[in-house]
């Protein structure tokens, strides 16, 4: 048993990584990890030659179910559903389990929810933990053929999804900053400059919080329901401060309520430098406590 755990903490940070790239949810990975490591316990060690992939092949398996089950919830969520931030500031820590999870960008994490299952997972064994394609192949009982194929309509599809995933920090702070600074000034042109013209802003309020109950597309729409919602949130007459932080390590600014954190907001650049897409996070559930 003292082995046989050994072995399984060893894999731990990177099961939870791995779980919470195909989840977005801390809390679901966790559980997937939970179940990965009752597996192990009842498996026959002896007969298992590669105890990495064995319990790569094992969390993916039950994240893919997980996912599936996921779907379905997300399809009645009130309003657009978004993956759960790791934050981080100089007040505020991060489970050690899920620090290799932060190099997962937020604008990935909504990207990949436009893949099949299967195509997330092998782009996801891929690209963040260099399994090869035998590996991926026993992973999804597929060929590797068809495993390549997987991998290569994942990439298509997120290249189309309009943020960068390689943007640089400081370009990001430097967005973020404009942002607020025009808002905060109702700078209507202002605004509207930052903004890429197929720009998309997406906010999580879970039914718990005040958010838009649906994405909201281009500068001008983006611009005018964004204005008046920080006219609100950033009221003179309410107890609040914005910090600096990072979710999932990319800059993001996070406004506290009474002490509460109660919003992250971050974004991602396209090519041109303008914001492709807006992150405000506003769920309580998905907040830090």
């Amino acid at each position: 048993m003292t082995q046989s755990l050994t072995v399984f903490e060893a894999e731990r940070p990177g099961l939870i990584s791995l779980c919470y790239r195909m989840l977005g949810e801390k809390a679901r990975a966790e559980d997937a990890v939970q179940d990965t490591w009752l597996r192990w316990q009842r498996a026959d060690h002896e007969a298992i030659v590669n105890p990495r992939a064995w319990l790569r092949r094992t969390a993916v398996r039950i994240a893919l179910d997980e996912l599936r089950s996921a779907r379905r919830r997300r399809e009645v969520y009130p309003g657009p559903w978004l993956p759960e931030p790791l934050v981080t500031s100089d007040g505020l820590g991060l489970e050690a389990d899920f620090a290799l999870a932060q190099d997962c960008e937020l604008a990935l994490l909504w990207a990949m929810e436009r893949l099949a299952e299967t195509e997330r997972a092998a782009f996801i064994l891929r690209e963040a933990f260099d399994a090869g394609y035998d590996e991926i192949a026993a992973t999804l009982n597929k060929s590797e053929a068809a495993c390549r194929q997987l991998v290569s309509r994942a990439h298509k599809r997120l290249q189309e999804s309009g943020p960068r995933f390689d943007a640089d920090p400081e370009e990001v702070t430097d967005l973020l900053q404009k942002f607020m600074a025009a808002a905060g000034a109702r700078n209507h042109a202002a605004s509207l400059s930052l903004f890429a013209q197929d720009a998309v802003a997406i906010s999580d309020g879970g039914k718990k919080a005040r958010a838009s109950l649906r994405t909201l597309h281009g500068p001008d729409e983006i611009v005018k329901v964004l204005h008046a919602v920080m006219g609100q949130l950033m009221s003179p007459m309410a107890n609040w401060s914005l910090e600096a932080g990072t979710a999932n390590r990319m800059p993001a600014l996070m406004r506290r309520m009474a002490g509460r954190i109660d919003m992250v907001l971050t974004a991602s650049p396209d090519r041109s430098g303008k914001i492709a897409w807006l992150y405000v996070m506003r769920n309580p559930d998905k907040l830090p406590h």
